[in-house]
Order: structure tokens, then C-alpha cells, then sequence
């Protein structure tokens, strides 16, 4: 015989599942609403945005070190777990109260309506998925109970009965509606995303010739430049903006002589220069793999500023937003200091990837991108740090962060096993401004001893370099360090990301077979 318990077991994971099923459905109808108007309006993806601004710094380091590139996928899919927790429990009370529980899918949906529309630069659409939700979610799962109020409780001697087909045929309907809804959104997003077809110009000041890179003879050692599908990304997106280059426009305005909005045929018209030159993230671990070589074209960003008027300016920052509200500060003095900073239209012969910034963004050489490089840019503000906070700043990171001198490891590969005889030991070095002299690899703590380095691109680029060693079976210790043009040493001190980079010297430790 049965116990009472024994029965409601089964009964209780039904209208848990009956909870996830119509929260799943909400949230497909959600995403394909938020993909035709504000795709960050997505009710996971606000909630995951606004977990990003209140993580503290210490998490955010420890999630991308030990997640890379995977950290928002992480993410998203640690949101929408507790999401799909908390609507079984909605389902589990609508079987016995049925208006509390489907005010809990509610409520839930009212959550990332109220932090889609707190985001920077949110207006009324921002609201209209969250209501799709909350509506589609609740309405599925009042009906879900009411096909189930009509199923017998006990398999009837001749078989299943229509009701008992009911409850399959509806809660059949409604998964195939939330993937098909959940595929459409997904699409009409990558139809809006589309492709980053623009004219370029021809490049008013081109960059040299390219030279060969090492990686032609030395397997393992990165690439001089970094293919474009292949350059890193590290910024707060759970999803790409979608800007159209018809309407997009960069406004110059706050402490100038004349607030300016520039389309982006006024900025291919300007005076356009071609430069090499490496960008590193502030995330970016001794060793890391958050920095790449790339051709950019671009207006120089001195020449932008100019169309506002700033002689007179009193302005110390610029404070640059891009097209959903993400702010990042510049110190002026830099921008303006002489080296090739610019608003990039282009990347490695074509235009910029949306992932990196489609249609404009900033690049300074010799900052790390936290304070210097936004993108999807739309505005740039004149104002003082003392008026104006960005992002970053006021999660206090530095406000002046110069990319500090470094190399990098890349063959052999860390714990890997290669055979005894002559192995290359190569890799990459970068010392913005002043460019890198020399590289120096010590092996078993022994004395440094000098690389050979690879060709010069330009002192704003990183330099590829190899040292060839006579190995002998066991465990070795290899370490690099760097000495830039003016004299200085890559420092042997051990910093974190946080606030103004990492430091130290790379040591792996490889065994000789």
C-alpha cells in the first residue's frame, strides 16, 4: 500500500517541473520580444548585467582567471539555474495556492524588469520584455494546473485517457513553443547584428610594410598580428550591441568651445592614419593570454577633439560612453601627448568586428583598455575627474594605468613533456612607447641569458623573440623578463590585475624526456 507521502512525491515534481516548463516559455518569449527591441533587455541578461556591476573586484578577477573568455556563459547560466530553482518552487505553491505561486513567476519577471530599466541609457522598451514574460509565464502555468486539475490522479484499466493525453499534448506544445521562439529570437538577433560591410577609406598616413613573423620558423611562438576572428575580448557585454552605421553618430561635447556630433562618413572623410599597435587588458595575468597585435585605422583622436575646440579647455579626462551607457575615462594629456591615439573605423585591413567595437572605438597606445579603449563608442565627454566618475573608477581602479613592460612564455607550453635535444623557448614582449631592447630567458635559476628577437614592427608593438636550448632529461624552470628601449627592466615584483595590472616574471615548468 501506498503512503500518503509515497503518493505526493510524483505529484510534487510534476508541478515542479510544470513551474520550470512555463518559466522556460516566459523567458523564450522574453528573449525573441527583447531581440526585435533592446536585446539587453533580455530578462536573464539584465539580471546577469546587474550582477556584474555589483560583483566586487576581487570575484570579477577570480572568475576570469579561472573561466577566461567562458566567464559570461558562466554566468548567464548560473542566473538562469537559480531562475529555473525558484520557479519550481512557484510551480510546487500554484498546485496549492494557486495566486501566490503565480505571483512568484511574476515577481521574477518584475526583478529584471526593474534592472533592465536602472541600466544606463534604458528607456520604455526596455520595460516590454520583462512584461512578455511575466504574462507568458503566468498564463502558461495557470493553464499547465488546469490541464492537470482535469487528469485522473490514478492510470485508469483501459489505458490513458484523454485528459491524461492532455497534460502531454500541452506541456509537448509548450516546450516546442519555447525552442522555437527561443531559436526565432536568437535569429532576428543575428539578423540585426548582421554583417559590418562599410567603406573604408584609404588610409591618408599608412602603416610600413608588415614583416614576417617568427611563427613562419618556430612553431608555437604567437602570431606577429592576431587574425581578427582571434583578438581578445574582455568587457561587461552578456550581448553585442546592435548598432546600425546609418544612424550611428559620435557626439563631442562638455568643456569645449562647440558641441559636435560626427556620422561616420564624417569621420572616413577626415584625415585617417594606419598603425601596428598591441592592446593589453588590465585583467591580463602574468603570462595571460589578454593581449593582441593588430592594424588599426582610425581618425587621429587629437584631430576628433579639435572639431569641438579645446584650447581653452579646462577638462582632465575624457569621458567616453559607449551606445548602452558604458562609460570610460582617459586622461586628456595623453590622449593629446602626441602618440597615435584614435577613434578606429578599421582593423586588420577591414572593418571593425562588432566584438571589438563595430563601427568606431577608441585606441591609445600604451593604456591598458580600461581607461582608454571603449568601445562601441558614441560620445566623447570634456569634464574633470573630480565631476565625473567612470565605470571603472568607481569600482577603484587606477585612473592612470600605463601597460607595464612584460613577456611571455608561449613554447614549450607549461607541464607539457618534449623530448631532450636543442628545444626553442619563444614568445612575445611588449613595451609600449619605448619599445623593447632586448629578452633575456634564465633556465633552473641560473644566470639570464639573451633571446634573439624577432622583427621590429613599431615601439607601440610587441616583439616576438626565441632562445634555443640544449636540454637534458628532467624537470626545468624557464623564466622570461624584458628590457624596454629607455633602460628599464620588467620588474620581478609580484602584483594582481587590480588596481593597474599584474606584474612579475613568467616561470613555467616543463619536463625533458
Amino acid at each position: 500500500m501506498h503512503t500518503t507521502d509515497q503518493r505526493s512525491r510524483p505529484r510534487t515534481w510534476r508541478h515542479a517541473a510544470y513551474g520550470v516548463l512555463a518559466t522556460l516559455v516566459g523567458l523564450a518569449a522574453a528573449h525573441l520580444v527583447a531581440a526585435l527591441t533592446v536585446p539587453a533587455a533580455s530578462p536573464v541578461l539584465a539580471v546577469g548585467s546587474t550582477v556584474i556591476d555589483l560583483t566586487p573586484t576581487p570575484l570579477k578577477e577570480w572568475a576570469i582567471r579561472q573561466f577566461g573568455s567562458a566567464d559570461k556563459l558562466v554566468l548567464i547560466g548560473s542566473v538562469t539555474v537559480v531562475v529555473l530553482l525558484l520557479s519550481a518552487v512557484a510551480g510546487i505553491i500554484t498546485a496549492r495556492r494557486e495566486t501566490p505561486g503565480l505571483l512568484v513567476v511574476v515577481g521574477l519577471a518584475g526583478i529584471a524588469g526593474l534592472l533592465a530599466v536602472l541600466r544606463p541609457g534604458a528607456g520604455p522598451l526596455d520595460l516590454l520584455p520583462a512584461l512578455v514574460a511575466a504574462a507568458v509565464g503566468a498564463t502558461s502555468l495557470w493553464w499547465l494546473h488546469r490541464v492537470d486539475d482535469r487528469a485522473p490522479t490514478e492510470p485508469s484499466p483501459g489505458g490513458d485517457g484523454p485528459t491524461r493525453r492532455g497534460v502531454v499534448l500541452a506541456t509537448g506544445g509548450l516546450a516546442a513553443a519555447a525552442v522555437a521562439m527561443g531559436a526565432l529570437g536568437r535569429w532576428v538577433t543575428s539578423y540585426r547584428l548582421g554583417g559590418t560591410d562599410v567603406a573604408l577609406p584609404v588610409a591618408t598616413d599608412p602603416a610600413s610594410p608588415f614583416p614576417t613573423g617568427l611563427e613562419q620558423t618556430y612553431d608555437g611562438i604567437t602570431p606577429l598580428r592576431t587574425p581578427t576572428g582571434e583578438f581578445y575580448r574582455v568587457d561587461t557585454r552578456l550581448t553585442l550591441p546592435t548598432v546600425d552605421v546609418d544612424s550611428w553618430t559620435l557626439t563631442i561635447d562638455g568643456d569645449v568651445d562647440e558641441e559636435v556630433t560626427l556620422t561616420f562618413d564624417d569621420l572616413a572623410a577626415m584625415d585617417t592614419i594606419e598603425r601596428d599597435i598591441t592592446l593589453t587588458c588590465v585583467s591580463n595575468e602574468v603570462g595571460g593570454p589578454y593581449v593582441g597585435g593588430a592594424r588599426w585605422l582610425g581618425v587621429p583622436l587629437a584631430d576628433v577633439l579639435a572639431r569641438a575646440g579645446i584650447d581653452s579647455t579646462r577638462a582632465d579626462q575624457i569621458l567616453s560612453t559607449d551606445v548602452d551607457g558604458m562609460t570610460i575615462s582617459t586622461p586628456l594629456d595623453v590622449a593629446l601627448d602626441g602618440r597615435d591615439a584614435m577613434i578606429a573605423i578599421g582593423m586588420n585591413g577591414g572593418p571593425l568586428p562588432r566584438a571589438n567595437g563595430f563601427p568606431a572605438r577608441m585606441v591609445v597606445p600604451g593604456l591598458y583598455g580600461f581607461v582608454s579603449a571603449c568601445k562601441w563608442i558614441t560620445r566623447m565627454t570634456l569634464t574633470t575627474y573630480d565631476a565625473e566618475q567612470a565605470y571603472w573608477t568607481e569600482r577603484d581602479w587606477a585612473v592612470d594605468a600605463p601597460i607595464k613592460i612584460s613577456s611571455r612564455v608561449d613554447t614549450p607550453k607549461g607541464l607539457s613533456q618534449t623530448p631532450a635535444g636543442t628545444v626553442v623557448v619563444g614568445g612575445i614582449a611588449w613595451a609600449q612607447g619605448s619599445g623593447i631592447e632586448k629578452v633575456e630567458v634564465r633556465i633552473d635559476g641560473e644566470a639570464w641569458r639573451p633571446a634573439q628577437l624577432g622583427p621590429q614592427v613599431t615601439d607601440d608593438y610587441w616583439r616576438q623573440w626565441y632562445f634555443e636550448w640544449e636540454a637534458e632529461p628532467g624537470q626545468h624552470f624557464i623564466a622570461c623578463r624584458a628590457t624596454n628601449k629607455d633602460g628599464d627592466v620588467q620588474t620581478d615584483v609580484r602584483m594582481t590585475p587590480f588596481p593597474e595590472g599584474s606584474s612579475g616574471l613568467q616561470e613555467i615548468s616543463v619536463s625533458i624526456t
